[in-house]
Order: C-alpha cells, then structure tokens, then sequence
C-alpha cells in the first residue's frame, strides 16, 4: 500500500512551521540539549544542563532561547534562576511532522473517497472466529503483527467487525479495553488483520474506517495500536485513518525468541482535540500537529 501524502498536499503555513522546527534542530548542540532536557524526570535548570553538556552557560542559554522561540522547551522563572521543561507537544508532533513530510500522513480527516466497492463490513459474530484465527495466523508467523492475544472475551462489545468479498471472510477488525480503570472507558486497543490473498485490495481500509467511524459513534475518545516499523502498508493505513505516531517502544515484543521494536499509534477522536492544552507550543501561536 502506498502512502497518499500527494493526494493532499503540504501546504506552505505547515511546510514553514515544520521547516523552523528542523532549522532548530540543525545545530546539534540543540539536539543534546533538547534530549537532555526530554530526559529528564522533570524540571532542570540551566546550571544543570551547562554541567550536562560541557559548554559555559550564555551558549546554552542563546540555544534555549532557540528552542523556546519554536516551542520545543518551556522556560520558567523561579527565583534568580531559570527552569526548563520540555514541551509534552514536541514529543508527539515532532513525530507527526516527519510522517507529514514524508508522505506517510494525509491531512485530517484523511479518509480516501476510494473504498472498494466489492468488499463489505459487518459485525462479527461466535461462528466468524475460527476463520478469523486463520486469517491473522499467517501475519503472526511472517512477523506482519505485533500483537496476537486479544480474542472474543477481552473484545468490547459491539467493536468487532469482519470483511468480505465475494461472499469470503478476508479480514477483520477488534478493539479492546486498554484498562478496566473507569478514567480509561473511552480508550482501546485497536487490531486489523488481512487475509494474506486478499492484501492491497482495500480491505484494511473498508475495516478501518467501518472501526473508527464506530468507535467515535460509540463513545471511544482514543485509540490506539502497535505495529512492527518494517510493516510500512500498516503504517500508512493507519496514517490515512488519522492515527499519528507517538514513538517507537524498543524490545517490548517478543516474537519467535527474538525481541522486537513497535511503533506505537494514535487516534484521538475530533471533539478531544484542543488548541489551549499542553499541544500549544508556547512559543510560535500554533499547535502542533
């Protein structure tokens, strides 16, 4: 599957936005004090990062001041001194603007007018679940999937969907709780699996947009999803339905007796995104992305 990035073109305000925040982040002493910074379990002071990164301290301010002017950092006066914290933000959209530039992320809402016409969706039910095992079982022995445990017992109710063409069970798509906390009740686990023949036909499109549109329907504020880095036709899906990159988790799976990288996703449903929360980049007027 190809990623669909010039279907919607970048336009100049986000290209520029984008352009300051790489032109930031040019300078590698900037990029060792942003990381120092975003490592950090809280607030530091400059004292702190001059003896952090070995250069006297008007240098380090001047690069601050940088990073501030674009948003990434947040400086606070306490007292005589100054504290810097990162900018939550740049955590998720430094992420999402590489996906942008790179084409792997459409303009939201990014939902192609193109489903296929000859796949159909509709709930699933008890006597789907055998053929849904053998469905995703080829994509968890090639290392396609990054998860395999969820089935009809851990599912919510009412968020499992299959998808047929020609009367053939070829996909299907779940979500499932990420905690039984009550402040989660609008969070889930999202899954998408595809019948190894029937790939690059539209079917993870028709199931994921049936998902999702059900999902905001629903009540369900986030969602969210791991996928292998290498599974790039995942990726892009997903990047098409909304969903944007948070980071990468190192060594978190472990299949076949091997450990393995995911990336993990999210969607954040339309009526939870704000422009006044820690999104505001503090520095430049405009939320990232």
């Amino acid at each position: 599957m190809q990623a669909h990035g010039h279907d919607h073109p970048l336009s100049p305000s986000d290209a520029d936005i984008y352009a300051a925040w790489f032109a930031c982040l040019a300078e590698p002493m900037r990029v060792r004090l942003l990381h120092t910074i975003a490592s950090a379990a809280g607030a530091v002071s400059v004292g702190e990062l001059v003896e952090s990164v070995g250069i006297r301290q008007p240098t380090v301010s001047h690069h601050l001041r940088k990073l501030a002017d674009v948003g990434f950092v947040t400086l606070t006066r306490a007292g005589t001194s100054t504290r810097v914290e990162v900018n939550p933000a740049c955590c998720t959209g430094l992420p999402h603007a590489a996906d942008a530039v790179m084409g792997m992320l459409s303009t939201r809402p990014c939902w192609p007018e193109d489903l296929p016409t000859g796949v159909t969706t509709r709930a699933m039910t008890d006597t789907d679940l055998e053929t849904v095992r053998e469905v995703c079982a080829p994509s968890l022995a090639d290392g396609r999937a990054a998860i395999g445990g969820a089935w009809k017992d851990s599912w919510l109710v009412g968020h499992r969907w299959v998808a047929e063409t020609g009367g053939r069970l070829v996909g299907w798509a779940a979500a499932a709780p990420v905690s039984s906390r009550e402040p989660y009740t609008g969070v889930a686990e999202t899954f998408v699996y595809v019948a190894k023949d029937a790939r690059g036909r539209g079917v993870g499109s028709a199931l994921l947009y049936h998902q999702v549109t059900e999902a905001d329907a629903g009540g369900l504020w986030t969602l969210q999803t791991s996928i292998f880095p290498e599974n790039r036709a995942g990726l892009a899906l997903h990047h098409r339905a909304g969903f944007r990159t948070v980071g990468v988790r190192e060594r978190i799976v472990r299949h076949q007796g091997v450990w393995r990288d995911t990336v993990l996703l999210e969607r954040r449903r339309a009526d939870t995104e704000t422009t006044d929360d820690v999104r505001d980049t503090g520095g430049s007027g405009r939320p990232f992305c």
